[in-house]
């Protein structure tokens, strides 16, 4: 008799309410809708799993419902929106920890720190990890320069992800810039903003995996082709808009030469932030490497994108790890979090 096939939910964000049993066979085959869901459910195929799909508009009932009619092992967790909103995807990973069924990817406490910039770097600053010097501005409150940040300034909503509401527009030299953005972030995005100096260099994204045995896959790198020096920030456009990409010739690569003291120096700062962050699972960090080699955490990415073409996938396969082999490791540390007692 065979080894009883460990049942994994495959929980997702969906622009609809599907009913349960929706194989997604259309969305799916769409390559620019879907790609990253289905590059994980055929690697969960691939590897033996019994797998289950299961995606969430804003009916919570439908998990509850699918939870006790069909409780599986461990929930593969890639929900980042409910009811379109990225502000709650801490509060589905918390709901899914009260389910008390072992889930991939981060906690809802590494969610929350890492979707709020100023209390990243708050973390980060207390355990000695260099970050941009940064001011909070929260709606309501005064607005002005600091004498302790040195423009020029990169102006941000304060949680949100994937680049929302970074632009050009972005980058301010003046206080009276840093007015204007600080206002349009308040009053057009209705969200409170934060002000971070401006660290010219390369931009480089570092993903770390595990719990007790940390791995640090190879660097990857946005190169931003022909835009002046000081433009080169990861704006909206330059992550999402093929076009604007091919126009300026932006892509991201595998790092380019990089001195051996760097890249230890980038090991250490990079497991550091993820121990202070209380990870066992995997996360994607953003950093700038300065004209002076000193190392800098931009942004943490709890649960960053995990589709083949993307920079995790790639910097594993230069790690020789296989798609579907980084996909059954995930898998494998929500199990052994499971083991020792659900966070």
């Amino acid at each position: 008799m065979g080894r009883k096939k460990t049942k994994v939910l495959m929980l997702f964000s969906s622009p609809y309410n599907h009913p349960r049993g929706y194989e997604y066979k259309e969305e799916f085959a769409d390559p620019d809708n879907m790609y990253t869901e289905n590059d994980v459910y055929r690697a969960l195929q691939a590897n033996g799993y019994q797998v289950s799909l299961l995606g969430i508009h804003n009916n919570l009932e439908l998990l509850m419902e699918e939870v006790r009619e069909d409780r599986p092992d461990v929930i593969f967790n890639l929900m980042e929106v409910f009811n379109s909103s990225s502000y709650y995807e801490k509060n589905i990973t918390a709901f899914i920890e009260m389910l008390g069924i072992p889930y991939t990817g981060a906690t809802s406490d590494n969610i929350m720190i890492s979707n709020n910039k100023g209390l990243g770097r708050k973390l980060f600053s207390f355990h000695r990890i260099k970050v941009p010097r940064f001011q909070v501005f929260y709606r309501k409150h005064k607005v002005w320069l600091p004498k302790r940040i040195k423009l020029p300034l990169i102006v941000k909503p304060l949680c949100e992800e994937a680049s929302r509401g970074i632009s050009q527009s972005s980058i301010v030299d003046s206080e009276e810039g840093l007015l204007e953005r600080v206002s349009f972030i308040h009053d057009n995005m209705n969200m409170d903003a934060i002000a971070e100096e401006f660290l010219d260099g390369r931009e480089l994204y570092v993903t770390v995996i595990g719990n007790k045995q940390l791995i640090v896959l190879p660097p990857r790198e946005l190169k931003f082709g022909k835009l002046p020096d000081d433009s080169r920030i990861a704006t909206y456009k330059a992550k999402w808009d093929d076009k604007y990409r091919e126009k300026w010739g932006i892509k991201s690569v595998a790092a380019g030469k990089l001195a051996d003291s760097v890249v230890i120096e980038i090991n250490d700062v990079c497991k550091r932030a993820y121990r202070a962050m209380n990870m066992d699972s995997y996360i994607r960090f953003d950093i700038r490497l300065t004209t002076r080699g000193r190392v800098y955490i931009i942004e943490p990415n709890a649960n960053p994108c995990i589709a083949k073409v993307d920079e995790v996938a790639q910097a594993a396969l230069k790690k020789d790890i296989s798609y579907n082999q980084l996909i059954d490791k995930i898998v494998r540390l929500a199990l052994q979090r499971g083991a020792k007692g659900l966070k």
